[in-house]
């Protein structure tokens, strides 16, 4: 499958979802062409989106990163039992496109989010958002 199909497809599958914490940001599909060649270590994530070489950076697990979003849960409002379907759709269309998906959260309070895998043909992609935590 091309990039632009794929960009297309992550695009699709986000739209209209705002990833919830104390303000909601739109998820923003990427593709870095030519660049799963190499293990994504946290300092190459650092340098492919122009964040500061010492910016503290954390892994967590993909499903962990939704378990609020994916699943309906009891406290939901109408509108995020809306969106659960939504979030699954998104979950399905990043793991049957991508390999080796990792989340990575770049600094603190205002934290910026890459949900990024690997391509069958050699790049990575993925989306990013933000979330705020104080």
């Amino acid at each position: 499958m091309s990039n632009t199909n794929l960009k297309e497809k992550l695009k699709n599958a986000s739209n209209g979802l705002l990833m919830p914490s104390e303000s909601d940001y739109p998820f923003e599909p990427f593709v870095w062409s030519g660049q799963a060649q190499e293990a994504l270590s946290p300092e190459k994530l650092l340098q492919l989106t122009n964040h500061p070489i010492n910016s503290p950076i954390e892994t967590v697990d993909l499903d962990y990163l939704f378990r609020n979003v994916a699943q309906e849960k009891e406290w939901h409002d109408e509108v995020q039992k809306k969106d659960v379907p939504k979030f699954k759709s998104l979950l399905e269309t990043l793991k049957s496109n991508l390999d080796d998906i990792k989340v990575y959260r770049i600094g603190t309070i205002s934290i910026d989010v890459y949900i990024v895998g690997r391509t069958k043909e050699g790049d990575l992609a993925g989306v990013a958002t933000k979330v705020i935590e104080t």
